[in-house]
């Protein structure tokens, strides 16, 4: 590693190249000594077309954009890895020696799924590692791409996207990890941890409500209240900043409620900063400041646009020159050089803390570019393991049995094509594998492929129906790969159907590939279809016909080899869905996790033919909700443990779920976890997912996966927007998929002493006369016993009064206690006061002891 080691004393150094110096005063000296026009370049960032010629560094340009100014940020996206590494050195070491202050420059990337440097391991898409449920592989994920990352000469990473897609429409939503929060928040926590112990700076992106834009159109705006927002939009930021040490957030494009997010102070100083205390900078997505006055029009002209961002707290603008007019009305006296005093302090405090006066030269000391390293190429093809959902196997189609058969049909646009997904640096099967290429492998000269495409992606030429109705006539099986394509970023955009600026009216199949699909089924052989795509369609009609239906997500370099694997029982598919399936576009939006208010009231839905109400000719349900995904074995969810079912919201539940795997094959299981909230004093969604858990277990084992629950994740917000975890009765439900639950309790939450109140009565209130006369049925009583400070007690005597048998309670509080249905408990212990409970039918019963002042 290259190091730049001074000795303040001997050189009389300047206090910001003194490493042994606080940040802070390194900070304050250094941005003293600034110019104004050294400052607005801290806050500017430099791009490639200002940069490079083709593959290579132009010094020319780059002495006519730079001059002695050092900047806040490069890129090269058109790079090659190899090149980038050198080019990102060269900068550097302008920055660093011919700028007068020398400040180091940040180099960025894009690396969503991976560097987008050419030649860089393509791993799966984001909505594919959501799907995994697995936030262990997203963590090694990112830890994987950041050694690459370091190799390539990048310092920090415009990634990972934290969007919660709401509209399915929307091109971006391959780029999210799902359309629930707390999966999305536990994925990105998981990824910026990787980044950071990989050596790289994550920056979040991009923040803002953005991921339910109207009419489903990139850059729309979002109308939202603040409590979706709060609850949904931006909860996945507020639990990454709070959980990580993450330096850096990118603003979105779009607004909400008619703000632009890049100029929302609300958004960028108030939440971000003031309620979540982040220090870091913040950058605003590429060209958002110029929108303001291009798009949104909140701006009359540049000076105007750059004052409304930097005033919000948008620290660095990207792709667009608008800051640089500060310049002049800084000197006309129309503007407070202390904001952009503010910006450039907390840009040049991540360089410092980042080390990057220290060691500028990220990657040095690293022998060479790494690049597609067999550790890294592994991880990719685990991943595309774990992220395909096999969401229908009738009969057990799949997997297919060889032996069986003698010839397989492989036809569709996308049985021979990779699709990597948006931000990836190339779209050319010579760089992955495809779905045909895999299934040759495995396959061999066991049987006879028989191959087609059938159609393209986009148009309504079925040309190529003929040959495919054929292949699939002379062959005993079908496989057929449709669905989706997605830009190569900064490269090739023909064609695409999906991804950053390719929205869709319609989840209909795009082109004709569903009339594809009907004119093969018809043929009368068994048909599987495999949906290659970085976002879900409205399927109707092949859920209802076709046997066999997967889901594969864009998956990577090796996805061919994992399709194939997955088809014949090599692998066993163990995803979930990160989305719910929509019958169509019109049954938007198709969440699981919805108010109770919002999938109907009528509740006699219609169907074609057969009017009805909640829809007239249909029903609001989704094709298949959240979290669904079906296996090549069966998982048995025996029975779940509670340690407690009275907690105070300070308090975490842990539930000790015994599983089993009653199939015939080893594998995987998402167990999950969502909450209900019973009652509450603003309406909450039917449930909301807090946990999850993927063991893996073999034939026949059974297991005991653990869940906690904190109790301030059921916290809302109220009627005064204040965050609070209301007392009362929350449903915990435990299962496979949202709609697919397997056992169910209810706990109590606050200072209640059961779901219904206890009757505590004085010495004279009751008569044991009464009881012997009149006692019920015999039950068994359970609870919890806690003092007022909601501490757990053990040692307290529980007694029976009907019988005068005795229990005591155990060290966490519980007790249980054999009596009948109209007894009345007394409960004593020395320092507690007695007091005396009437059981009245309850089996549970959970009580709170005041201390005793005698």
């Amino acid at each position: 590693m290259v190091s730049i080691v001074l000795d303040a004393s001997a050189q009389n150094i300047p206090a910001y190249k003194d490493s042994n110096k606080p940040v802070e005063k390194r900070v304050a000296d250094l941005l003293g000594r600034m110019t104004l026009r050294e400052k607005i370049a801290q806050l500017s960032h430099l791009h490639g077309h200002q940069l490079y010629n083709g593959q290579e560094v132009d010094f020319q340009k780059l002495s006519d954009a730079a001059g002695d100014v050092s900047y806040g940020c490069i890129e090269g996206f058109n790079l090659t890895g190899r090149n980038v590494r050198r080019a990102f050195h060269v900068i550097q070491k302008y920055m660093v020696e011919k700028t007068r202050l020398g400040i180091p420059v940040f180099t960025v990337t894009e690396s969503l799924h991976g560097s987008v440097h050419d030649g860089s391991t393509i791993f799966p898409q984001t909505v594919a590692v959501g799907s995994t449920f697995n936030v262990e592989l997203a963590y090694q994920m990112t830890k994987a791409i950041a050694a690459e990352l370091r190799s390539q000469g990048v310092i920090q990473t415009l990634s990972p996207g934290l969007d919660v897609v709401r509209d399915l429409r929307w091109g971006r939503v391959e780029e999210s990890f799902s359309e629930d929060p707390w999966l999305v928040g536990q994925m990105g926590i998981a990824q910026v941890r990787g980044y950071l112990d990989g050596g790289i700076s994550p920056m979040l992106k991009p923040f803002g409500p953005g991921g339910a834009p109207l009419g489903g159109l990139n850059l729309a705006s979002v109308e939202s209240g603040e409590r979706d927002v709060r609850n949904i939009h931006i909860k996945p930021y507020e639990m990454v900043v709070k959980n990580t040490a993450v330096k850096a957030v990118m603003s979105s494009y779009n607004s909400w409620n008619g703000i632009p997010n890049s100029a929302s102070s609300y958004l960028l100083t108030d939440i971000l900063r003031g309620e979540w205390g982040f220090e870091g900078y913040v950058y605003s997505d590429w060209g958002a400041v110029s929108m303001l006055k291009d798009f949104q029009h909140t701006a009359k002209n540049d000076g105007d646009a750059a004052i409304q961002a930097l005033t919000a707290g948008l620290d660095l603008e990207a792709s667009s020159s608008c800051y640089w007019a500060l310049e002049q009305l800084i000197a006309q006296g129309k503007f407070d050089e202390k904001y952009v005093d503010l910006a450039v302090s907390r840009i040049l405090r991540v360089k410092f803390e980042l080390g990057l006066f220290e060691n500028p030269y990220q990657g040095s000391d690293m022998s060479g570019v790494t690049m597609r390293t067999e550790e890294a190429v592994e991880l990719s093809r685990r991943i595309a393991d774990e992220s395909i959902v096999l969401v229908k196997n009738e009969n057990n189609l799949l997997p297919l049995d060889l032996n069986k058969i003698k010839s397989l049909a492989v036809i569709g646009p996308n049985a021979n094509q990779v699709q990597f997904g948006d931000y990836t640096w190339s779209r050319s099967n010579s760089d992955g594998v495809t779905p045909l290429e895999g299934l040759k492998k495995q396959i061999g000269n066991s049987l006879k492929i028989n191959y087609a495409p059938g159609c393209d992606l986009t148009t309504d030429d079925v040309s190529g129906f003929d040959e495919a109705i054929a292949v699939a006539k002379a062959s005993d099986i079908v496989a057929m790969f449709i669905g989706s394509s997605s830009a190569s970023l900064a490269r090739d955009y023909s064609d695409a159907t999906c991804g950053e600026g390719f929205d869709l009216s319609s989840l209909d199949l795009t082109g004709v590939q569903e009339e594809l699909v009907k004119k093969v089924y018809a043929t009368g052989k068994p048909v599987v279809v495999v949906l290659v795509t970085g976002k879900p369609f409205s399927i109707p009609w092949l859920k209802e016909k076709i046997p066999a239906i997967v889901v594969q997500w864009y998956g990577g370099e090796k996805s061919g080899d994992a399709i194939a694997d997955m088809l014949l029982g090599k692998t066993n598919p163990s995803a979930k869905l990160p989305f719910s399936f929509p019958q169509s576009v019109g049954h938007l939006p198709v969440f699981y996790n919805h108010l109770p208010t919002d999938k109907g009231f009528y509740r006699r839905p219609g169907q074609p033919n057969r009017p009805g109400r909640d829809y007239v000719f249909s029903s609001p349900a989704p094709l298949w909700s959240f979290g669904h995904g079906l296996s090549y074995t069966t998982f048995e969810y025996v029975d779940a443990k509670y340690s407690s079912d009275l907690l105070y919201p300070t308090d975490t539940l842990t539930i000790k779920v015994s599983l089993k795997n009653s199939g015939n094959m080893q594998g995987k299981e998402v167990v999950q976890l969502y909450v209900k909230d019973i009652v509450s004093s603003v309406v909450t969604p039917v449930k909301q997912l807090k946990a999850f858990a993927k063991p893996f277990l073999k034939p026949g084992e059974t297991q005991e996966v653990i869940l906690r629950l904190a109790m301030q994740e059921l916290a809302l917000y109220d009627s005064d927007l204040k965050r609070i975890v209301e007392e009362g009765e929350y449903e915990i439900q435990i299962g496979t998929a949202s709609d697919n639950i397997r056992l169910k309790k209810t706990i109590v939450v606050g200072e209640k002493q059961s779901a219904i109140p206890v009757n505590k009565l004085s010495d004279k209130e009751f008569d044991v006369s009464e009881i012997i006369n009149n006692p019920g049925r015999k039950i068994k009583v359970s609870g919890c016993i806690r003092d007022v400070q909601a501490t757990p007690v053990g040692g307290i005597e529980i007694k029976s009064n009907y019988s005068g048998k005795k229990a005591v309670s155990v060290k966490d509080g519980k007790y249980s206690i054999e009596t009948v249905e109209n007894d009345i408990l007394t409960i004593s212990a020395q320092g507690f006061e007695t007091i005396h409970v009437k059981v009245d039918k309850k089996n549970s019963i959970n009580i709170k002891l005041n201390y005793s002042h005698d």
